[in-house]
């Protein structure tokens, strides 16, 4: 069994704590089903957000689907002049038998033109 890193992101249309519940609740839906995970497979998870986003923790949807016993952390993304707007990321630390290059990082949405190189 490895440890692998996955990568995901999605953009909210705006600050309100429930879309965002929504939103990160579907992106760290599909980080797990895209890569055959469930909520044991994962060791820790980092949510950062744009700096325009107020209204929750992201963290705060992990906790609504149960994902209770893993370590969960917010921190600001940078605020980089011209950067996507209103940005939830994750990069979550899992235990896997797939390979690197195995890994489906999920970008939903708009955030799918974060990375076009990776997105799935």
């Amino acid at each position: 069994m490895a440890v692998r890193a996955v990568r995901g992101a999605v953009q909210l249309e705006r600050d309100e704590a429930g879309h965002m519940d929504e939103r990160v609740s579907g992106l760290l839906t599909a980080v797990l089903d895209r890569n055959g995970l469930t909520a044991d497979d994962l060791i820790s998870v980092w949510f950062t957000a744009t700096p325009d986003l107020h209204s929750d923790f992201p963290a705060a949807a992990a906790r609504k689907l149960g994902i209770v016993d893993v370590p969960l952390i917010c921190a600001q993304e940078l605020d980089i002049e011209g950067a996507m707007p209103r940005v939830v990321r994750i990069m979550a630390h899992v235990e896997t038998e797939l390979t690197k290059p195995q890994i489906t990082h999920v970008y939903l949405g708009a955030a799918a033109a974060l990375r076009k190189d990776i997105a799935q």
